[in-house]
């Protein structure tokens, strides 16, 4: 079975932009997990710009006390800061990433040589703690091997280019590579996840191509699917608050997704 990690980090965009508690993210999460995900997946960054420090150490309260079969991931760069919190927290996994802190996304899986030797006494400080390890990688064999020389326990392939090109033969192409990256990983004794920009258009094809998949993380794209899902629904709850008939329904126009 193949987990699905939500992130919420964008629960935590549009509730930075106000100001105050809403949305929740706790109540993000709680929805969340009543409806069957696996895990709950957050990236803190330095700028705090979506998921606080405080976020972080509520959901590691909730999930530790109400949800203890639920994983939590943390990912980001391995600053001390964001180590220091990790290590207070102790989630099931954390995902490194090879972000600088102005980024806006992460657009780049780790390139791994002689000058990202530091990594393997972080991975090690992990294990440690009982933390299991994932670095967020390109479906390169030998950025593979390398992971496994580290130590870490997983690799995160990162689908983001996969997702641009898709669906073309060019995504066909990135596809080839991801399935025999996973194979190789598994080969050799190291778990394999997936994400970035994964949807429901481009998710079964990459879930029928990279067998041995444990884990995606997903976030953009199923928050904004629950946008439209949601959004019919939340009105007509508003127009019943207000005890207003609601308007002739209009035909919805069929639109291409967008994520």
């Amino acid at each position: 079975m193949i987990k699905l990690s939500v992130n919420l980090n964008k629960i935590a965009v549009v509730r930075n932009s106000r100001g105050g508690k809403m949305p929740s993210v706790i109540e993000a999460a709680r929805t969340c997990i009543a409806a069957g995900c696996h895990g709950i997946t957050v990236h803190p960054r330095p700028d705090a710009r979506h998921i606080t420090r405080r976020d972080v150490l509520e959901l590691s309260t909730l999930l530790k006390h109400e949800y203890k079969r639920i994983e939590f991931n943390i990912e980001g760069f391995p600053g001390p800061d964001f180590l220091d919190l990790v290590s207070e927290v102790t989630p099931t996994q954390c995902t490194l990433v090879p972000d600088p802190p102005d980024v806006l996304t992460s657009n780049a899986g780790w390139t791994l040589d002689s000058s990202t030797k530091w990594l393997e006494s972080i991975l090690g400080r992990l294990r440690r703690n009982g933390i299991r390890s994932s670095l967020f990688i390109e479906p390169n064999v030998n950025t593979i091997d390398a992971v496994k020389a580290l130590g870490a326990d997983r690799v995160e392939l990162y689908t983001g280019p996969y997702a641009k090109a898709f669906p073309t033969t060019f995504s066909d192409h990135i596809l080839r590579a991801h399935r025999e990256a996973a194979r190789h990983a598994r080969a050799i004794g190291l778990g394999v996840n997936a994400g970035h920009d994964l949807n429901l258009d481009n998710l079964p094809a990459y879930v029928e191509a990279v067998k041995g998949l444990q884990e995606t993380s997903i976030g953009h794209a199923l928050i904004s699917d629950a946008l439209y899902i949601g959004l019919a629904r939340a009105v007509k709850e508003y127009l019943k608050a207000l005890g207003s008939s609601p308007m002739i329904a209009l035909p919805r126009r069929k639109s291409a997704r967008r994520h």
